[in-house]
């Protein structure tokens, strides 16, 4: 199984889920999301918003294929970039971090890991940018009143508990839409700590010892 994680551009925007392709839930404040879904192109709406961000930012998103298949993605801009942020009664993110907006992971492929892919994918960007932090706001309810989510415009929450299983903090609670937070020198250490455990157990060995063949174990009766 080969995994293949993409800036989001105009040309992989067409990628995305086609509920997501068309939302702009988080691209415009509340009152010109539910005007551009009523008598205007959504759509259009949202791939004028990447254009701008990418122009005046840089990459807004990440997007994961599996053998070549659109499996999952993931947006992000600064505050600044995303009206609705101001909208959540546990506004506003805070100055030093980005608005990681939401995350999404297509069913066939839920399960895998993919969804951390995708935040580690987030954190190494926008380390490199000299950026300290990511928030999002979760969804602490999410999969209750499931037929009243599209209207409300919640399907566009990743849950709280997935932030909190790929090392978010809350830094504001709230029994509905609660701030969480990643700080990036935390997102990343996982991987310098393993690098550094292997560099330490090669540099305890000798030359020889790394290049002496390895015999196999022997086998006792009873054992598998």
């Amino acid at each position: 199984m080969s995994r293949r994680l993409v800036n989001l551009t105009l040309d992989t925007l067409e990628d995305l889920p086609r509920p997501c392709r068309g939302c702009v839930y988080w691209e415009l404040d509340p009152v010109a999301a539910e005007r551009a879904c009523a008598t205007g192109d959504p759509g259009l709406e949202k791939e004028a918003w990447v254009s701008q961000t990418l122009l005046e930012w840089g990459s807004c998103g990440k997007l994961m294929y599996v053998d070549g298949m659109p499996a999952g993605f993931v947006m992000y801009a600064p505050p600044a970039y995303v009206p609705r942020s101001m909208a959540f009664p546990t506004s506003p993110v805070s100055a030093d971090a980005a608005l990681l907006m939401t995350a999404h992971v297509v069913a066939p492929f839920a399960g895998g890991g993919l969804g951390r892919m995708l935040v580690q994918g987030v954190a190494r960007d926008l380390t490199k940018r000299g950026i300290k932090a990511i928030e999002a706001f979760g969804d602490a309810k999410y999969g209750e009143q499931e037929a009243e989510a599209p209207a409300r415009g919640t399907g566009c929450l990743a849950p709280a508990d997935f932030f909190l299983s790929v090392g978010f903090k809350t830094v504001r609670p709230h029994p509905r839409y609660p701030r969480l937070r990643l700080e990036l020198r935390t997102a990343l250490s996982w991987k310098s700590d393993v690098e550094y455990a292997l560099e330490k157990l090669l540099g305890s060995m000798s030359p020889e010892t790394l290049l002496r063949p390895v015999r196999p174990a022997t086998r006792s009766a009873g054992t598998l």
